[in-house]
């Protein structure tokens, strides 16, 4: 939930500006109508206190609380909505009896907020570091159409989703990252290690020059062992940049771009964030927010600034009086087939139910792919590991040979 700032007339004449906390400007002209005051102009605050900040790099999930938390605390708001418990002794249930404390925190400041006559999105919002905006967006929906439990029900069942999807990606990939780890810690042991005991074997050996492949694996060696603490400094350093330029803007969207073009794991990624996208706008249209609220806050909590700008491209066409099915095309992001679909939900009024079609699509794809990583990369790995294995092979056993041949000839 955003803040806005906003120049009034009331209804006695006289101007009035201030700042309030909403999902988009037309909410604050609504509260402002709501007061008897007439909204001349309103914008977004540029300037947000900092427990309002919304960090990109997150989408459900946050930084302080475990999904699996989140996911339960969304059930038990469900169902406490569902059996028509106020929200207050609601809050004050879930406090009790929540074993997170970063919840438990923020509901003890929620029930206070409640007290005071704050509604249940603006308390959420004022914990950014748990509820994302979307998060927040939803339940604001739910408040004002009177279906908050409707809101939960979507966002626990979302959640699940994502848990689902994330537990999918971590097993996919702990096999590659493992043997990459491995492969990475063996080579520096044998070149602090091994390889210089064979350096001092074929010295005492006066074996005269030594084959190309042995040089280059001593020469490797020895720079490692004088300069390991260089390396790791500059290592330490290089990354310290990256994390710093990753954080500009500039630098977010060239990371994200460019993760996206990864061989094999790069596809799954793109797809998985379309996935992401097209599930979240299906929830929202369903909620009835309006298409450009919508596309604003997914564009804001996408974990991808690359798409986030397409997303928000795709905004400014709908403000422009475009068709979500034409801004869709001209982002270039969706195959054809997709496009057709959005087109017929467009055309139909059942957007919400094609875009849950695309989100399958996409969240299938992104399935069959998990399943065949290992196969993709084990090959990779076979012949990367066999390159190593011959370039050692030939340096360590190259001279070996030659001083056998030597010793029989003489």
């Amino acid at each position: 939930m955003a803040t806005f700032e906003y120049l009034a007339r009331q209804s006695d004449g006289k101007s009035a500006k201030g700042s309030m906390e909403a999902v988009s400007e037309s909410a604050v002209a609504d509260k402002l109508i709501a007061r008897g005051s007439f909204p001349i102009s309103i914008k977004e605050s540029n300037t947000k206190h900092d427990l309002m900040q919304i960090d990109l790099g997150e989408f459900f999930q946050s930084k302080t609380v475990d999904i699996q938390d989140l996911v339960m605390f969304s059930r038990q708001m469900y169902s406490l909505t569902k059996a028509g418990i106020p929200l207050t002794r609601s809050i004050r249930g879930l406090m009790d009896t929540s074993n997170c404390k970063p919840i438990k925190s923020a509901l003890e400041s929620i029930y206070a907020d409640l007290n005071s006559g704050t509604n249940l999105a603006t308390s959420f919002s004022r914990h950014s570091n748990i509820f994302s905006e979307l998060y927040v967006s939803l339940v604001h929906v739910g408040e004002n159409s009177g279906r908050l439990e409707e809101s939960f029900a979507q966002i626990s069942a979302y959640l699940e989703l994502e848990q689902e999807t994330a537990q999918r990606i971590k097993s996919a990939t702990r096999y590659p990252v493992i043997v990459f780890s491995l492969i990475i810690g063996a080579l520096f042991i044998i070149n602090i290690f091994v390889i210089p005991q064979f350096a001092r074997m074929f010295d005492s050996f006066n074996a005269g020059e030594l084959p190309l492949a042995t040089r280059i694996l001593i020469s490797t060696s020895e720079f490692f062992v004088d300069f390991w603490f260089h390396l790791v400094i500059g290592m330490s350093l290089f990354f310290v940049l990256i994390k710093q330029y990753r954080k500009t803007n500039n630098g977010k969207i060239f990371w994200d771009q460019k993760k996206l073009k990864i061989p094999i794991f790069g596809s799954i990624i793109y797809r998985s964030l379309l996935a992401r996208f097209s599930r979240s706008f299906s929830m929202m249209s369903r909620s009835g927010m309006p298409l450009i609220n919508s596309l604003n806050v997914i564009a804001k909590v996408v974990d991808n600034q690359w798409v986030a700008n397409h997303i928000t491209n795709m905004r400014d066409g709908v403000e422009r009086g475009e068709s979500i099915s034409s801004v869709a095309k001209k982002s270039e992001m969706f195959s054809p087939l997709i496009l057709q679909m959005i087109n017929v939900g467009e055309e139909t009024g059942q957007l919400d139910e094609m875009l849950d079609e695309v989100a399958d699509f996409y969240e299938n794809q992104v399935d069959y792919d998990l399943k065949k990583i290992s196969d993709y990369i084990e090959p990779i790995l076979i012949v990367f590991i066999g390159v190593i294995v011959l370039i050692l092979a030939l340096g360590v056993y190259l001279p070996m040979w030659d001083l056998a041949s030597s010793s029989k000839s003489g």
